[in-house]
């Protein structure tokens, strides 16, 4: 598998900015540039990024919840280049409490994305920073059994829950879709990754692996148990060098699993997000 090397200049993330704004339609120069931010910047329907920053080990964190460093500065850029690209950035509401994250666009040029939340039980006090750091708008998702909630700059949006799962992310997708938001980038943690990934609405998934070995703590992903690798999610990958970390850019398809077949698997994984899209319109 061969790995294409990132040189970022400003020259050529000036171009994927002009692409996501539509004022270009070329995609031929800086190679391998293109091939890694293209496909998201060009996107005018729905597309769904997921993005995971991991040591060597696949870890995210200490065992004390300590996540900071664990993308080099390269991995970090690439991770805000990606917010600069799309529409809404989503994270469950247990990074918001560990991380108190910004979800800004701060390293590189460009906008930031609308902040969403998954908070279905609304276990968020409303004292994060991520309710009065006067930054871009907040939905936040709960379900309708949750306590009504009044938080400054943020939209509440209830949901009916899947018993003993959680908010649908098929749900959550329609709302946004519904407000404009079509390019979306779900950004943690494990388990908000995970629901995307296992109910086949994640397009891209990239991994982007730091060279530093933990040991122990949380990992990135956090799939339902498979028996056997017959069951696996066998995404199509084309592998970059950013600098500081490598990138596994995975691309899902409806034939993302492995082409054996076996009795366990009934339903395909990896379906496009824009099946869920049809007859609402986006913008």
């Amino acid at each position: 598998m061969a790995i294409q090397s990132i040189e970022m200049t400003s020259k050529a993330w000036d171009c994927v900015l002009a692409l996501r704004q539509g004022r270009i339609d070329e995609t031929k120069p800086c190679g391998a540039v293109f091939e890694l931010y293209g496909t998201l910047a060009q996107k005018t329907g729905p597309f769904v990024l997921a993005q995971v920053g991991q040591s060597l080990d696949g870890r995210v964190a200490t065992p004390t919840g300590d996540a900071r460093d664990i993308s080099g500065p390269d991995g970090l850029a690439h991770l805000h280049r990606c917010r600069a690209l799309v529409d809404a950035v989503i994270v469950g509401e247990n990074t918001v409490t560990t991380d108190n994250p910004r979800l800004s666009v701060r390293i590189v040029k460009g906008g930031d994305p609308v902040r969403v939340v998954i908070d279905c039980h609304a276990r968020l006090s409303g004292e994060e920073g991520i309710f009065h750091d006067g930054g871009t708008p907040v939905i936040l998702f709960q379900s309708v059994a949750a306590r009504p909630r009044h938080l400054p700059n943020t939209e509440v949006i209830s949901l009916v829950p899947e018993a003993g799962t959680g908010l649908r992310p098929e749900e959550i997708l329609k709302e946004l879709a519904a407000r404009g938001y079509a390019r979306i980038l779900v950004e943690g943690g494990a388990k908000t990754i995970a629901r995307f990934v296992d109910a086949g609405l994640v397009d891209h998934l990239h991994v982007a692996v730091s060279p530093i070995i933990i040991g122990s703590g949380p990992t990135g992903i956090s799939l339902p148990p498979i028996e056997k690798l017959s069951a696996a999610h066998r995404p199509d990958t084309k592998v970059f060098n950013l600098g500081s970390d490598i990138l596994f850019d995975c691309r899902f398809s409806p034939q993302s699993l492995s082409d054996r077949q076996s009795d366990e698997i009934s339903v395909p994984h990896g379906a496009k997000a824009s099946r869920l899209f049809n007859g609402i319109k986006t913008v």
